[in-house]
C-alpha cells in the first residue's frame, strides 16, 4: 500500500480507473460524472445543509485560527458555518469542480460577512493544487460517493493535511435509506438512482465503505460514526418529495437516466408522480442514513 506522502513514481505503479501517466509523473483525472448536477432542485437541498445538520461530528474538532479545506463545497452553506467556527484568525479554502456553483458560494459568504475568512477555487479532489501539510482540517461532505477513485481522493486529502490534523468525510448510503408508507414507485426510484450513479462511475452506497476506504488510503486512526437526516413534519415531507420529483424529471440526473438508457421519460414521470403521491400521505416519513469518518493524520 502506498502512503499518501509516497513519491509520484510509486503512485504511478498503482492500478486505478482514474490515473493517467504523463512522462515520469502521475496526474489524476476525474472520470466519474456528477450524477445530480446543479439544477435548482439539487441546490434546493444543498442550501438546506448546515454544519449543525450535516457536520456535527466535526464541530467539536474545530478551533479559532484553524486552516480548513472544504472539498466539494457546493453553494457554500456548510462552508460559511465552518468559517464562523474558525474565525476571526482562521481561514477556510473552499473548492468545487464547478465554477458556476462557486459563484453562489462566494455570494453566500459575502452576505454573511465572511469574505475575508473564505476563499474559493475550482479543484479536482484527486489532484489538489496545494502543498503538503497545508491545512489543519480537510472536510468533504457527500463527495466521495461521486468520485471515480475515493481511496485516491482520501490519499490526496491526507497529503494536504498537516500531521496531527483531521480528514473528515460524510456520505449517505442510498441502500440504507428507508421510508414509510411503502411505495413501489419509490422502490423504482431507488433502484434506478443506484444504477445511474454506478454507471456514472460513483458509489451510491458510499457510507458503508468510508471506513474501509480510509484504511486503504493509509489512515490508521479512524473514528467512524453515523447520523441521519429525518424528514417527518408535513412541511419537511412536502419539501423532500417535491425536490426529488423535480430532480427526477428536470436535473442532470434525469438526463443521465434517459441518455444512459436506464429509463424512459415516461418511466421518470411515473417515478416523479410516485414522489408526489407519497409526499401527500399524512403518515409519510423518510430517513437518510449518513456515515462519517474522522481520520487523524
Amino acid at each position: 500500500m502506498t502512503d499518501a506522502r509516497g513519491t509520484a513514481a510509486e503512485e504511478a505503479t498503482e492500478e486505478t480507473v482514474t490515473a493517467e501517466t504523463v512522462t515520469e509523473e502521475t496526474t489524476v483525472k476525474e472520470t466519474a460524472v456528477y450524477t445530480h448536477g446543479h439544477h435548482e432542485s439539487v441546490l434546493r437541498s444543498h442550501r438546506w445543509r448546515t454544519a449543525e445538520n450535516s457536520a456535527a461530528y466535526l464541530i467539536g474538532e474545530l478551533r479559532p485560527g484553524m486552516r480548513v479545506l472544504d472539498v466539494g463545497c457546493g453553494p457554500g452553506t456548510i462552508t460559511a458555518d465552518l468559517a464562523e467556527l474558525v474565525a476571526p484568525d482562521g481561514h477556510v479554502t473552499a473548492v468545487d469542480a464547478a465554477e458556476d456553483v462557486l459563484e453562489q458560494a462566494r455570494a453566500h459568504a459575502a452576505e454573511r460577512g465572511l469574505g475575508d475568512v473564505v476563499s474559493f477555487a475550482t479543484a479536482d479532489v484527486h489532484a489538489l493544487d496545494f502543498p503538503d501539510d497545508s491545512f489543519d482540517v480537510v472536510h468533504a461532505h457527500q463527495v466521495l460517493q461521486h468520485v471515480g477513485d475515493p481511496v485516491r481522493a482520501l490519499r490526496e486529502m491526507r497529503r494536504v493535511c498537516r500531521p496531527g490534523g483531521i480528514v473528515a468525510a460524510r456520505d449517505a448510503d442510498y441502500a440504507a435509506m428507508t421510508w414509510y408508507p411503502a411505495a413501489p414507485g419509490l422502490d423504482d426510484w431507488l433502484g434506478l438512482y443506484r444504477r445511474v450513479a454506478r454507471a456514472n462511475g460513483g458509489e451510491p452506497d458510499a457510507g458503508r465503505h468510508l471506513r474501509a476506504w480510509a484504511r486503504q488510503a493509509g489512515f490508521a486512526d479512524v473514528t467512524s460514526s453515523a447520523s441521519a437526516w429525518c424528514f417527518a413534519a408535513p412541511e419537511e415531507i412536502a419539501w423532500w418529495s417535491a425536490l426529488w420529483a423535480d430532480r427526477t424529471q428536470a436535473s442532470a440526473y434525469a438526463a443521465n437516466a434517459t441518455g444512459g438508457g436506464h429509463a424512459t421519460a415516461a418511466e421518470l414521470a411515473a417515478v416523479a408522480e410516485a414522489w408526489h403521491a407519497w409526499g401527500a400521505d399524512p403518515d409519510a416519513w423518510f430517513s437518510v442514513l449518513n456515515a462519517e469518518i474522522l481520520c487523524r493524520v
